[in-house]
Protein backbone atom coordinates (compact mmCIF):
# COMPACT_ATOMS: atom_id res chain seq x y z
CA UNK A 1 0.00 0.00 0.00
CA UNK A 2 2.77 2.43 0.95
CA UNK A 3 4.73 1.61 -2.23
CA UNK A 4 1.68 2.18 -4.41
CA UNK A 5 0.91 5.47 -2.70
CA UNK A 6 4.54 6.64 -2.97
CA UNK A 7 4.66 5.73 -6.68
CA UNK A 8 1.52 7.75 -7.39
CA UNK A 9 2.85 10.74 -5.44
CA UNK A 10 6.02 10.78 -7.56
CA UNK A 11 4.06 11.50 -10.72
CA UNK A 12 1.89 14.23 -9.29
CA UNK A 13 4.59 16.66 -10.43
CA UNK A 14 5.92 14.97 -13.57
CA UNK A 15 8.24 17.78 -14.64
CA UNK A 16 10.10 17.88 -11.32
CA UNK A 17 10.36 14.10 -11.23
CA UNK A 18 11.68 13.83 -14.79
CA UNK A 19 14.30 16.55 -14.19
CA UNK A 20 15.54 14.73 -11.08
CA UNK A 21 15.61 11.34 -12.83
CA UNK A 22 17.55 12.86 -15.75
CA UNK A 23 20.13 14.44 -13.45
CA UNK A 24 20.72 11.17 -11.60
CA UNK A 25 20.84 9.17 -14.85
CA UNK A 26 23.48 11.42 -16.40
CA UNK A 27 25.55 11.32 -13.21
CA UNK A 28 25.57 7.51 -13.24
CA UNK A 29 26.29 7.50 -16.98
CA UNK A 30 29.27 9.87 -16.84
CA UNK A 31 30.75 8.22 -13.73
CA UNK A 32 30.44 4.69 -15.16
CA UNK A 33 31.82 5.79 -18.52
CA UNK A 34 34.82 7.61 -17.00
CA UNK A 35 35.78 4.72 -14.72
CA UNK A 36 35.27 2.07 -17.43
CA UNK A 37 37.32 3.96 -20.02
CA UNK A 38 40.11 4.77 -17.57
CA UNK A 39 40.34 1.17 -16.34
CA UNK A 40 40.25 -0.23 -19.86
CA UNK A 41 43.04 2.05 -21.09
CA UNK A 42 45.33 1.30 -18.16
CA UNK A 43 44.68 -2.44 -18.36
CA UNK A 44 45.67 -2.18 -22.03
CA UNK A 45 48.80 -0.24 -21.05
CA UNK A 46 49.80 -2.90 -18.55
CA UNK A 47 49.16 -5.73 -20.99
CA UNK A 48 51.06 -3.83 -23.68
CA UNK A 49 54.11 -3.31 -21.48
CA UNK A 50 53.95 -6.92 -20.29
CA UNK A 51 53.72 -8.34 -23.81
CA UNK A 52 56.30 -5.94 -25.19
CA UNK A 53 59.03 -6.79 -22.71
CA UNK A 54 58.58 -6.99 -18.93
CA UNK A 55 56.20 -9.89 -18.23
CA UNK A 56 53.97 -9.90 -15.13
CA UNK A 57 56.81 -10.94 -12.79
CA UNK A 58 60.57 -11.51 -12.85
CA UNK A 59 63.20 -13.25 -10.75
CA UNK A 60 66.71 -11.77 -10.43
CA UNK A 61 69.78 -12.39 -8.37
CA UNK A 62 69.78 -10.41 -5.13
CA UNK A 63 70.78 -6.78 -5.84
CA UNK A 64 70.58 -7.03 -9.62
CA UNK A 65 67.64 -4.66 -10.17
CA UNK A 66 69.39 -1.77 -8.41
CA UNK A 67 72.82 -2.20 -9.98
CA UNK A 68 71.96 -3.94 -13.29
CA UNK A 69 75.35 -5.68 -13.07
CA UNK A 70 76.18 -9.02 -14.67
CA UNK A 71 78.07 -9.82 -11.46
CA UNK A 72 74.65 -10.11 -9.74
CA UNK A 73 73.49 -12.75 -12.19
CA UNK A 74 72.25 -16.13 -11.00
CA UNK A 75 72.86 -19.73 -11.93
CA UNK A 76 69.98 -21.15 -13.95
CA UNK A 77 69.71 -24.33 -11.90
CA UNK A 78 67.17 -27.15 -11.83
CA UNK A 79 65.20 -25.57 -8.97
CA UNK A 80 64.49 -22.49 -11.05
CA UNK A 81 63.77 -24.54 -14.17
CA UNK A 82 61.15 -26.57 -12.28
CA UNK A 83 59.04 -23.57 -11.19
CA UNK A 84 56.37 -24.09 -13.91
CA UNK A 85 55.92 -27.70 -12.74
CA UNK A 86 55.63 -26.67 -9.09
CA UNK A 87 53.53 -23.48 -9.35
CA UNK A 88 50.34 -23.85 -11.36
CA UNK A 89 49.92 -20.11 -12.03
CA UNK A 90 53.30 -19.98 -13.83
CA UNK A 91 53.03 -21.33 -17.36
CA UNK A 92 56.71 -21.04 -18.28
CA UNK A 93 60.09 -19.55 -17.34
CA UNK A 94 61.76 -17.32 -19.94
CA UNK A 95 65.53 -16.86 -19.28
CA UNK A 96 67.42 -13.73 -20.29
CA UNK A 97 70.84 -12.18 -19.94
CA UNK A 98 70.51 -8.40 -19.87
CA UNK A 99 73.52 -6.12 -20.03
CA UNK A 100 74.67 -2.80 -21.40
CA UNK A 101 77.27 -2.43 -24.11
CA UNK A 102 78.82 0.05 -26.51
CA UNK A 103 77.69 -0.62 -30.09
CA UNK A 104 79.85 0.69 -32.90
CA UNK A 105 79.60 0.73 -36.68
CA UNK A 106 81.96 2.79 -38.83
CA UNK A 107 82.48 6.16 -37.14
CA UNK A 108 79.27 5.97 -35.10
CA UNK A 109 78.73 4.48 -31.65
CA UNK A 110 76.02 4.46 -28.98
CA UNK A 111 75.06 2.72 -25.75
CA UNK A 112 72.72 -0.24 -26.17
CA UNK A 113 70.73 -2.68 -24.07
CA UNK A 114 71.78 -6.20 -25.02
CA UNK A 115 69.29 -8.98 -24.31
CA UNK A 116 70.29 -12.62 -24.63
CA UNK A 117 67.22 -14.77 -25.25
CA UNK A 118 66.07 -18.28 -25.91
CA UNK A 119 64.39 -17.52 -29.27
CA UNK A 120 61.55 -20.05 -28.89
CA UNK A 121 60.64 -19.16 -25.30
CA UNK A 122 60.94 -15.40 -25.90
CA UNK A 123 58.67 -15.66 -28.92
CA UNK A 124 56.09 -17.47 -26.82
CA UNK A 125 56.12 -14.62 -24.26
CA UNK A 126 56.62 -11.37 -26.20
CA UNK A 127 56.14 -12.39 -29.86
CA UNK A 128 59.41 -10.74 -30.93
CA UNK A 129 59.26 -12.34 -34.38
CA UNK A 130 55.90 -10.66 -35.02
CA UNK A 131 57.56 -7.26 -34.56
CA UNK A 132 60.09 -7.83 -37.36
CA UNK A 133 59.88 -5.31 -40.19
CA UNK A 134 62.85 -6.71 -42.13
CA UNK A 135 64.97 -9.83 -42.17
CA UNK A 136 64.47 -13.01 -40.14
CA UNK A 137 64.16 -14.08 -36.52
CA UNK A 138 66.87 -15.86 -34.53
CA UNK A 139 66.98 -19.59 -35.23
CA UNK A 140 68.69 -21.10 -32.16
CA UNK A 141 70.12 -20.17 -28.72
CA UNK A 142 73.68 -20.42 -30.08
CA UNK A 143 73.39 -18.58 -33.41
CA UNK A 144 75.98 -15.86 -34.04
CA UNK A 145 73.62 -13.09 -35.12
CA UNK A 146 71.71 -10.03 -33.91
CA UNK A 147 68.24 -8.63 -34.41
CA UNK A 148 68.19 -4.89 -33.76
CA UNK A 149 65.54 -2.29 -33.00
CA UNK A 150 64.54 0.01 -35.84
CA UNK A 151 65.51 3.23 -34.03
CA UNK A 152 68.94 1.90 -33.15
CA UNK A 153 69.62 0.81 -36.73
CA UNK A 154 68.64 4.24 -38.01
CA UNK A 155 70.84 5.95 -35.42
CA UNK A 156 73.89 3.97 -36.50
CA UNK A 157 73.08 4.13 -40.22
CA UNK A 158 72.98 0.34 -40.61
CA UNK A 159 71.07 -2.11 -42.80
CA UNK A 160 70.37 -5.82 -42.87
CA UNK A 161 73.49 -8.03 -42.91
CA UNK A 162 75.74 -5.16 -41.77
CA UNK A 163 78.14 -6.01 -38.95
CA UNK A 164 77.79 -4.46 -35.49
CA UNK A 165 80.67 -4.41 -32.99
CA UNK A 166 79.86 -4.73 -29.27
CA UNK A 167 82.16 -3.80 -26.37
CA UNK A 168 81.28 -4.40 -22.73
CA UNK A 169 82.46 -5.60 -19.34
CA UNK A 170 81.69 -9.22 -18.69
CA UNK A 171 81.24 -11.44 -15.65
CA UNK A 172 83.73 -10.58 -12.87
CA UNK A 173 85.39 -7.83 -14.94
CA UNK A 174 86.15 -9.85 -18.08
CA UNK A 175 86.68 -7.65 -21.15
CA UNK A 176 84.04 -8.51 -23.72
CA UNK A 177 84.16 -7.79 -27.44
CA UNK A 178 82.44 -9.29 -30.43
CA UNK A 179 81.07 -8.58 -33.86
CA UNK A 180 77.73 -9.84 -35.14
CA UNK A 181 75.76 -9.55 -38.38
CA UNK A 182 72.31 -7.98 -38.25
CA UNK A 183 69.90 -10.74 -39.18
CA UNK A 184 66.63 -8.84 -38.55
CA UNK A 185 65.19 -5.44 -37.72
CA UNK A 186 62.18 -5.08 -35.42
CA UNK A 187 59.99 -2.24 -34.15
CA UNK A 188 59.25 -1.93 -30.42
CA UNK A 189 56.16 -0.19 -29.10
CA UNK A 190 58.16 1.33 -26.23
CA UNK A 191 60.02 4.31 -27.78
CA UNK A 192 63.02 4.20 -25.42
CA UNK A 193 63.64 0.53 -26.15
CA UNK A 194 63.14 1.06 -29.87
CA UNK A 195 66.22 3.30 -29.86
CA UNK A 196 68.54 1.05 -27.87
CA UNK A 197 67.56 -2.64 -27.90
CA UNK A 198 69.43 -5.62 -29.36
CA UNK A 199 68.44 -9.28 -29.14
CA UNK A 200 71.08 -12.01 -29.34
CA UNK A 201 70.80 -15.75 -28.70
CA UNK A 202 71.22 -16.63 -25.01
CA UNK A 203 74.30 -18.83 -25.38
CA UNK A 204 75.95 -16.28 -27.67
CA UNK A 205 75.61 -13.53 -25.05
CA UNK A 206 76.74 -15.85 -22.26
CA UNK A 207 79.93 -16.61 -24.23
CA UNK A 208 80.36 -12.90 -25.05
CA UNK A 209 80.24 -12.02 -21.32
CA UNK A 210 82.04 -15.08 -20.00
CA UNK A 211 78.91 -16.04 -18.04
CA UNK A 212 78.10 -19.53 -19.30
CA UNK A 213 75.26 -21.20 -17.40
CA UNK A 214 74.12 -17.92 -15.83
CA UNK A 215 71.20 -15.53 -16.42
CA UNK A 216 70.32 -12.11 -15.07
CA UNK A 217 66.53 -12.36 -15.45
CA UNK A 218 63.90 -15.06 -15.36
CA UNK A 219 60.55 -13.81 -16.64
CA UNK A 220 57.55 -15.68 -15.27
CA UNK A 221 54.91 -16.28 -17.90
CA UNK A 222 51.62 -15.69 -16.05
CA UNK A 223 48.30 -15.76 -17.97
CA UNK A 224 46.75 -12.55 -16.56
CA UNK A 225 46.91 -9.89 -13.86
CA UNK A 226 44.51 -11.76 -11.58
CA UNK A 227 46.91 -14.72 -11.39
CA UNK A 228 49.93 -12.64 -10.32
CA UNK A 229 49.39 -12.75 -6.50
CA UNK A 230 48.91 -16.52 -6.58
CA UNK A 231 52.02 -16.96 -8.73
CA UNK A 232 54.13 -14.80 -6.40
CA UNK A 233 52.90 -16.67 -3.33
CA UNK A 234 53.47 -20.03 -5.02
CA UNK A 235 57.05 -19.21 -6.02
CA UNK A 236 57.86 -17.90 -2.53
CA UNK A 237 56.49 -21.10 -0.99
CA UNK A 238 58.42 -23.31 -3.41
CA UNK A 239 61.84 -21.63 -3.38
CA UNK A 240 63.99 -22.83 -0.46
CA UNK A 241 66.43 -19.88 -0.31
CA UNK A 242 64.34 -16.95 -1.46
CA UNK A 243 66.66 -14.42 0.23
CA UNK A 244 69.17 -15.08 -2.58
CA UNK A 245 66.73 -13.78 -5.18
CA UNK A 246 64.58 -10.80 -6.06
CA UNK A 247 61.00 -11.68 -6.96
CA UNK A 248 59.27 -8.62 -8.46
CA UNK A 249 55.81 -8.20 -9.94
CA UNK A 250 54.84 -5.74 -12.69
CA UNK A 251 54.07 -2.98 -10.17
CA UNK A 252 57.65 -3.03 -8.92
CA UNK A 253 59.08 -3.41 -12.42
CA UNK A 254 57.09 -0.46 -13.81
CA UNK A 255 56.50 1.99 -10.92
CA UNK A 256 56.09 4.93 -13.30
CA UNK A 257 53.08 3.21 -14.88
CA UNK A 258 51.54 2.61 -11.44
CA UNK A 259 52.09 6.25 -10.47
CA UNK A 260 50.57 7.46 -13.74
CA UNK A 261 47.55 5.25 -13.19
CA UNK A 262 47.09 6.49 -9.62
CA UNK A 263 47.38 10.10 -10.75
CA UNK A 264 44.85 9.59 -13.53
CA UNK A 265 42.45 7.70 -11.26
CA UNK A 266 42.80 10.43 -8.63
CA UNK A 267 41.77 13.03 -11.21
CA UNK A 268 38.81 10.89 -12.24
CA UNK A 269 37.67 10.47 -8.64
CA UNK A 270 37.83 14.23 -8.10
CA UNK A 271 35.73 14.74 -11.24
CA UNK A 272 33.21 12.11 -10.11
CA UNK A 273 33.08 13.57 -6.57
CA UNK A 274 32.28 17.03 -8.00
CA UNK A 275 29.70 15.47 -10.28
CA UNK A 276 27.97 13.71 -7.40
CA UNK A 277 28.18 16.83 -5.25
CA UNK A 278 26.27 18.75 -7.92
CA UNK A 279 23.76 15.93 -8.21
CA UNK A 280 23.37 15.89 -4.43
CA UNK A 281 22.37 19.56 -4.52
CA UNK A 282 19.89 18.80 -7.30
CA UNK A 283 18.36 15.92 -5.36
CA UNK A 284 18.26 17.93 -2.14
CA UNK A 285 16.64 20.84 -3.97
CA UNK A 286 13.95 18.47 -5.21
CA UNK A 287 13.39 17.10 -1.72
CA UNK A 288 13.26 20.60 -0.27
CA UNK A 289 10.72 21.83 -2.83
CA UNK A 290 8.62 18.74 -2.42
CA UNK A 291 8.63 19.10 1.36
CA UNK A 292 7.64 22.79 1.26
CA UNK A 293 4.97 22.33 -1.39
CA UNK A 294 3.33 19.54 0.53
CA UNK A 295 3.37 21.08 3.99
CA UNK A 296 -0.42 21.59 3.83
CA UNK A 297 -0.86 17.94 2.84
CA UNK A 298 1.38 16.82 5.68
CA UNK A 299 -0.56 19.01 8.12
CA UNK A 300 -3.91 17.54 7.07
CA UNK A 301 -2.67 13.94 7.23
CA UNK A 302 -1.15 14.51 10.65
CA UNK A 303 -4.32 16.23 11.91
CA UNK A 304 -6.57 13.32 10.91
CA UNK A 305 -4.36 10.87 12.80
CA UNK A 306 -1.76 9.54 10.42
CA UNK A 307 1.36 8.56 12.28
CA UNK A 308 4.38 10.70 11.51
CA UNK A 309 6.60 7.65 11.04
CA UNK A 310 4.31 6.25 8.34
CA UNK A 311 4.13 9.66 6.66
CA UNK A 312 7.92 9.88 6.59
CA UNK A 313 8.11 6.34 5.21
CA UNK A 314 5.98 7.36 2.23
CA UNK A 315 8.11 10.44 1.53
CA UNK A 316 11.33 8.44 1.92
CA UNK A 317 10.06 5.78 -0.47
CA UNK A 318 9.19 8.47 -3.02
CA UNK A 319 12.74 9.83 -2.95
CA UNK A 320 14.33 6.39 -3.13
CA UNK A 321 12.11 5.40 -6.05
CA UNK A 322 13.16 8.47 -8.01
CA UNK A 323 16.82 7.68 -7.29
CA UNK A 324 16.42 4.04 -8.31
CA UNK A 325 14.68 4.92 -11.56
CA UNK A 326 17.41 7.46 -12.34
CA UNK A 327 20.16 4.94 -11.54
CA UNK A 328 18.56 2.25 -13.71
CA UNK A 329 18.18 4.70 -16.60
CA UNK A 330 21.85 5.70 -16.15
CA UNK A 331 22.96 2.05 -16.28
CA UNK A 332 20.83 1.42 -19.37
CA UNK A 333 22.44 4.45 -21.03
CA UNK A 334 26.03 3.54 -20.15
CA UNK A 335 26.02 -0.25 -20.72
CA UNK A 336 25.59 -0.24 -24.53
CA UNK A 337 28.05 2.64 -25.03
CA UNK A 338 30.75 1.10 -22.83
CA UNK A 339 30.23 -2.30 -24.47
CA UNK A 340 30.51 -0.72 -27.92
CA UNK A 341 33.79 0.96 -26.93
CA UNK A 342 35.06 -2.41 -25.71
CA UNK A 343 34.44 -4.24 -29.01
CA UNK A 344 35.13 -1.19 -31.22
CA UNK A 345 37.55 0.91 -29.16
CA UNK A 346 38.82 4.40 -29.83
CA UNK A 347 42.24 4.69 -31.45
CA UNK A 348 45.28 6.56 -30.23
CA UNK A 349 45.16 8.77 -33.32
CA UNK A 350 41.84 10.19 -32.12
CA UNK A 351 43.48 11.46 -28.91
CA UNK A 352 45.90 13.92 -30.55
CA UNK A 353 49.69 13.82 -30.89
CA UNK A 354 50.57 14.67 -27.28
CA UNK A 355 48.22 12.08 -25.80
CA UNK A 356 49.37 9.50 -28.35
CA UNK A 357 53.01 10.08 -27.41
CA UNK A 358 52.16 9.68 -23.71
CA UNK A 359 50.33 6.39 -24.32
CA UNK A 360 53.06 5.02 -26.61
CA UNK A 361 55.63 5.66 -23.87
CA UNK A 362 54.03 2.76 -22.00
CA UNK A 363 53.77 0.49 -25.01
CA UNK A 364 50.12 1.14 -25.83
CA UNK A 365 49.53 1.21 -29.55
CA UNK A 366 46.42 1.25 -31.70
CA UNK A 367 43.32 0.92 -29.55
CA UNK A 368 41.98 2.45 -26.33
CA UNK A 369 39.35 -0.06 -25.15
CA UNK A 370 36.86 0.46 -22.33
CA UNK A 371 36.58 -2.10 -19.54
CA UNK A 372 33.16 -3.73 -19.46
CA UNK A 373 32.59 -4.86 -15.86
CA UNK A 374 29.16 -5.02 -14.27
CA UNK A 375 30.46 -4.05 -10.82
CA UNK A 376 31.41 -0.61 -12.19
CA UNK A 377 27.81 0.13 -13.19
CA UNK A 378 26.26 -1.24 -10.00
CA UNK A 379 28.78 0.61 -7.82
CA UNK A 380 27.70 3.95 -9.31
CA UNK A 381 24.03 3.04 -8.83
CA UNK A 382 24.74 2.13 -5.20
CA UNK A 383 26.52 5.45 -4.60
CA UNK A 384 23.47 7.32 -5.92
CA UNK A 385 21.20 5.21 -3.72
CA UNK A 386 23.37 5.94 -0.68
CA UNK A 387 23.47 9.69 -1.33
CA UNK A 388 19.73 9.82 -1.87
CA UNK A 389 19.03 7.76 1.26
CA UNK A 390 21.00 10.24 3.36
CA UNK A 391 19.40 13.30 1.79
CA UNK A 392 15.95 11.73 2.18
CA UNK A 393 16.31 12.09 5.95
CA UNK A 394 15.55 15.81 5.64
CA UNK A 395 11.74 15.30 5.48
CA UNK A 396 12.02 13.31 8.73
CA UNK A 397 13.13 16.40 10.67
CA UNK A 398 10.44 18.50 8.97
CA UNK A 399 7.66 16.01 9.69
CA UNK A 400 8.74 15.40 13.30
CA UNK A 401 8.67 19.17 14.02
CA UNK A 402 5.51 19.74 12.04
CA UNK A 403 2.63 21.62 13.73
CA UNK A 404 -0.55 20.64 11.86
CA UNK A 405 -2.47 23.89 12.41
CA UNK A 406 0.41 26.12 11.29
CA UNK A 407 1.13 23.88 8.30
CA UNK A 408 -2.50 24.08 7.10
CA UNK A 409 -2.61 27.86 7.52
CA UNK A 410 0.62 28.35 5.55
Amino acid sequence: MLLQLAWRNIWRNKRRTLITISAIAFAVFFAAFAISFNKGVFDAMIDGAVKQYFGYAQIHGNGYWEEKSIDNSLEFNSTLKDIPQQVKEVEAIVPRIETFALAAAGDRSTGVLVIGIDPEKEQDLTQVADKLIAGNYLASPSENAIIAAEGLVDKLGLQLNDTLILLSQGYHGVNSAGKYPIKGIFRMGLPDLNKSLLYLPLETVAHFLGAEGRVTTLVLKIPNQESVPGAIAGVQAYMPNMEQYELMDWKELMPELVETRQLKEGGNYIFIAILYLLISFAIFGTILMMTKERSYEFGVLTAIGMRRGKLFSIVWLETIMVAMVGAIVGILMSVPIVYYLKIKPLTIEMMGKEAAAAYEKFGLQGNLPAAFEWNIFFTQAFIVFLITSILALYPLFTIMRLKPVEAMRN
